[in-house]
């Protein structure tokens, strides 16, 4: 990790590929100066007579341009992410966290969310409101999807341009380190979900600055980030000292990685590594766990692996075959990738191994996929797996939940299998008590081209699957946005009091026996049958039930006692349990 900066100006910025730079710093202009004299300091320029104190809205002029550009580094753009910046120093937060003792991934629960469609009000402070419920709930961490500064009101936070930014509509930094502040006091820690492998369509400003990006080489959303060309040393440090201002400035406790197949990087020392050390270090700083994730579909276990056995040492990744395995098991959908998932054998063997494809062959890619985990070297916890999440839900044509087409009884059997299974479990928010509300993708780009082409690009995508394009959501109807808003009346009434109960019973049973995420690979034991729809595993003492079908049942060979059960006509007799149609039982030695 290479510090290139070795200014303490405030003002300083990298633009390597500019002539001229002139900072406008509270209304007054000041000529920029290189730094190149100093080692190291190569494309950086300084304004030695800039404002070093007070809050101040700045910009920079490159190149004799008559409106200035933000600060790629911006800590506000209280304006919108093609206005001025507005410097924050995160120091001026009265941190009451001091007894936060921090949380491991080993045994915790996952709670995805997003800002702006988890409350009405949808800002940082009434989200801090809900974390008594979400304590009460049984989880661990909170994990927020992006909120780094976009353009426009509402989006899913994936386009954002202002890395170092929290949202104005969020509340700001201030209103994120409140956040964190009243979790840490209610008990769980905060994930934040980072994206470093591309930026979005508006208000991208960083290719004017310097090399940033890899021009002509491109993701599925834009160039790539330049991770290993000319002058990427630079660039590696931006994203670095993004993910330290999250775990050391804001008191994250992890960071949720975002797409790292897109991480372009050829380096002998990944990016990745570079984050997992990063990670470390600061974990060594504060004494508290830094815990970083990956979002992966390439099922690799070297992210996981020690950096001593040649690993990159993130703490865990996703496991999307755990999702499929689980979709398809309580849905009967098999289209798409879901089709080389159409049987409990899949579910069986990714409950044993954590992958089904560790090197077997995938029909939807049409080629040999994964490798197989090497569970001398990484824990079932590390694999963070989900029965709905955001790209699983918002990624559907019309963004609809497992609750909008499930009953009970099919709910309840994915949330017996999620929160009993051996790998950390992740819930979406509102999946605890079967939200009927869709999560839809939306958009608010205020250029309308822009607007047009996400939304007609949005309607020829699932055109090109079959669906009608009547049905299909516009991402830029500020409808598509409210009906996404979670309606917490909904987890009063019915069986979402009912799915609610079971899930608070499911998190406390998972609290109440370790070796449920404690034990390794080798531990779990897995049965099943295709044809009568029934599936067994048992992690210690505990043994968990299913039945998939619509159908009693009876599964013999049976002991212990019933601590939980999905119906209460589940019983145990003679050795024998009687399971009804669509329900789980957890069986304890």
């Amino acid at each position: 990790m290479t510090v290139v900066n070795t200014g303490t100006d405030r003002f300083d910025v990298w633009a390597p590929d500019a002539s001229s730079v002139v900072l406008v710093a509270a209304g007054q202009h000041h000529t920029m100066a290189p730094k190149s004299a100093q080692p190291g300091a190569e494309g950086w320029w300084s304004a030695p007579d800039a404002p070093a104190t007070a809050e101040v809205d700045y910009g920079y002029l490159l190149d004799g341009d008559s409106t200035p550009l933000p600060d790629p580094r911006s800590r506000r753009v209280p304006a919108g992410v093609h206005a001025l910046s507005r410097t924050y120093d995160p120091a001026s937060h009265q941190w009451q966290d001091s007894a936060w003792q921090g949380k491991e991934l080993q045994g915790a629960v996952v709670y995805e969310l997003h800002i702006g469609t988890f409350t009405p009000d949808g800002t940082l402070d009434a989200a801090a409101a809900k974390l008594s419920y979400l304590a009460e709930l049984g989880v661990d961490f909170v994990e927020l999807l992006p909120v780094n500064g976009f353009n426009g009101t509402h989006n899913w936070g994936y386009d954002g341009v202002q890395w170092y930014a929290v949202h104005e509509g969020y509340g700001g930094p201030a209103a994120y380190q409140r956040f964190v502040d009243a979790a840490h006091a209610a008990g769980l820690g905060v994930i934040q979900d980072v994206v470093y492998n591309h930026l979005g369509p508006s208000g991208n400003y960083l290719p004017r600055f310097g090399p940033y990006l890899k021009q002509g080489d491109a993701t599925t959303w834009g160039d790539s980030v330049n991770l290993d060309g000319p002058g990427s040393d630079v660039v590696r440090d931006y994203i670095l000292d993004n993910a330290a201002l999250w775990l050391r400035d804001y008191h994250v406790d992890g960071l949720r990685l975002d797409a790292v197949h897109a991480l372009k990087d050829e380096r002998a020392v990944h990016i990745l590594e570079d984050l997992a050390a990063l990670g470390d270090t600061i974990a060594a700083e504060t004494g508290l766990p830094r815990t970083l994730i990956a979002e992966s579909d390439l099922n690799n276990p070297r992210l996981m692996y020690p950096r001593s056995t040649n690993g990159y040492g993130l703490a865990g990744q996703w496991s999307d075959d755990f999702h499929h395995a689980v979709h398809v098991s309580v849905s009967g959908e098999t289209t798409g990738y879901y089709s080389d998932f159409a049987s409990l054998g899949v579910l069986a063997k990714v409950l044993k191994d954590g992958f089904l494809h560790d090197g077997s062959y995938s029909s939807f890619r049409g080629r040999h996929h994964g490798r197989p985990i090497d569970a001398s070297l990484v824990q079932p916890a590390a694999l963070v797996v989900c029965n709905q999440n955001h790209d699983q839900i918002g990624n559907r044509a019309v963004g609809d939940r497992l609750s909008q087409s499930l009953e009970f009884g099919q709910l309840a059997v994915a949330a017996v299998l999620t929160l009993t299974s051996p790998f950390t479990p992740m819930l979406f928010m509102g999946e605890e008590y079967g939200a009927t509300t869709p999560w839809q993708f939306f958009t608010s780009h205020p250029e309308p081209e822009l607007g047009k082409a996400t939304a007609e690009g949005r309607i020829r995508e699932f055109e090109r699957m079959g669906w009608d394009p009547a049905v299909v959501p516009d991402p830029q109807d500020p409808e598509t946005f409210l009906r996404s808003k979670l309606d917490w009346t909904e987890a009063e009434t019915g069986d979402h009091a009912r799915l609610l109960s079971l899930y608070r019973s499911l998190t406390a049973l998972r609290r109440e026996h370790p070796e449920l995420a404690g034990l390794g690979f080798a531990a779990t034991e897995v049965s099943c049958d295709d044809a009568a729809g029934w599936l067994r595993f048992r992690r210690g003492a505990i043994e968990v039930l299913l039945n998939f079908s619509t159908a009693e049942l009876r599964l013999g060979n049976v002991s212990g006692t019933v601590s939980l059960s999905t119906e209460a006509a589940a019983q145990l007799v003679a050795g024998s349990l009687v399971l009804p149609a669509w329900s789980a039982a957890i069986v304890q030695d």
